[in-house]
């Protein structure tokens, strides 16, 4: 019988993962570091109105997705020279509509605010807002020049040189913030550094990876490929900004700028557990699950509990752990005024037990079926925004972050009913690997007495 994954994919896989594991480590030293250093020379409230701005950027970039990573990666043509600068065009193309479409957010925020329609004492009406957006859209032009070579290189499963690209820029915003911050302590430091990251990253992506360099070129029958496939990954992409940054969004306006501060650095950690997984999981298992796919489809099941097993090995017992000591980590961290970030996060935990079965999706794009993750996340949004304002509404902000959770743990009923029809569920290796959740509480309870 042959093995799930042949050995040249294992040693790719491999060698993939490590980089990605270790290029993630090595993210979030600079990124706590960096959070650390800023909640000391900046107040919650920055924090706050940065987080907003950020979404907005990343929800014009959701709403004009159309797949081009994930065309290239599943795509025959993917190495093609033709078809890699059509999607570069397509790409820049997008990016100058996005920081266009941003500038008008600006404006209309700024706008609302003039005349009261902005709920009161909330992020939206703090007057750096609409600046900053406008300021921070600049993003998504530099962002669009990015090299197509990022793409191939996912294809390909070389993500070292990815890796080290993405360390450099983030070390090299993180420099621009402390500079500007020894001048100025303001927002613009965190906007700064946002900027001058995402130009290193574009710049490198050109001259540090191998593959096919780009030159304005336009091909129809490429970009009818693209659009077609595309087409699913565009409404996945704006079903899936709402739900994963639907949290921030309505919180904005349910509470006030520093307490969603104090809300951020209970997300930034939770969202550190699940960045690692999720990137796991786009960049290594989509490829490798495409592969398989394309050579020997009879083999998916095997290859996708590979890697469903070590990633819901690693989440539950992080979030078992998070679960037990969240607050313990929170004081031990921060000072005073971020200690409500430890019973926020604690609830937060809870969700994590969902991730692993993101993998799922991922087998259904290498199927060709983008769809099935469509209807996942239309779920979850719906749950989203019907449950959290209404525990928001009866218990506060303690209810809606269990509505936050309740809407992760919706999508799983269509995502088990799915695997079941296409073969990819065992019952028995579920049940066995939630044991890996109480050694997390476990450890997470010892933790929690060292700290004190």
């Amino acid at each position: 019988m042959a093995e799930p994954l042949s050995r040249s994919l294992k040693q790719r896989v491999f060698k993939a993962g490590v980089w990605t594991v270790v290029g993630f480590g090595l993210s979030q030293v600079i990124r706590f570091g960096s959070n650390l250093l800023m909640t000391r020379l900046l107040v919650p409230e920055m924090f706050g109105v940065m987080a907003i701005a950020q979404m907005v950027m990343y929800g014009l970039a959701l709403f004009s997705d159309v797949g081009l990573r994930q065309n290239i990666v599943q795509s025959k043509r993917g190495n093609e020279a033709a078809f890699l600068n059509t999607a570069w065009v397509i790409q820049i193309l997008r990016g100058v509509l996005i920081w266009l479409f941003a500038l008008g957010v600006s404006l209309l925020i700024f706008l609302a605010n003039r005349i009261g329609l902005a709920p009161p004492n909330s992020v939206y009406t703090n007057p750096s807002l609409p600046y900053v957006i406008a300021i921070i859209s600049v993003s998504a032009v530099i962002s669009g020049f990015d090299s197509s070579k990022l793409f191939e290189a996912s294809r390909n499963l070389l993500l070292d040189r990815i890796t080290k690209i993405e360390i450099v820029s983030q070390a090299t915003g993180l420099l621009c913030m402390l500079g500007w911050v020894a001048v100025d302590r303001s927002i613009w430091a965190l906007v700064a550094g946002s900027l001058f990251s995402l130009l290193t990253r574009s710049f490198l992506s050109h001259i540090w990876l191998p593959g096919v360099s780009n030159c304005w070129h336009w091909d129809d029958t490429a970009f009818r490929e693209i659009i077609y496939f595309g087409k699913w990954i565009f409404l996945s992409s704006i079903l899936g900004f709402l739900v994963n940054s639907g949290d921030r969004l309505l919180l904005g306006g349910l509470i006030s700028a520093s307490t969603l501060g104090v809300y951020v650095i209970a997300f930034l950690i939770i969202s550190s557990v699940e960045n690692v997984v999720t990137k796991v999981i786009s960049d290594v298992s989509f490829p490798a699950l495409s592969e398989v796919v394309r050579e020997r489809p009879g083999d998916l099941k095997a290859s996708y509990y590979r890697f469903h097993i070590i990633i819901a090995s690693f989440t539950y017992f992080g979030a078992g752990i998070l679960i037990m000591s969240g607050k313990a980590l929170i004081g031990l961290l921060y000072d005073q005024r971020y200690s409500d970030a430890g019973w926020m996060m604690q609830i937060l935990a809870v969700a994590l037990l969902t991730i692993p079965f993101r993998v799922a999706p991922q087998c259904f794009q290498a199927l060709g079926m983008p769809r099935l993750l469509s209807n996942i996340i239309a779920i979850r949004l719906i749950t989203l925004f019907i449950v959290t304002p209404i525990g928001f509404h009866f218990f506060g902000l303690p209810g809606a972050l269990w509505g936050i959770v309740i809407s992760n743990f919706s999508g799983l009923p269509p995502t088990i009913f799915y695997n079941v029809k296409y073969g990819l569920f065992d019952l028995r290796k579920e049940l066995l690997l939630l044991t890996a959740t109480l050694v997390g509480l476990v450890v997470g309870a010892a933790l929690n007495l060292m700290v004190g």
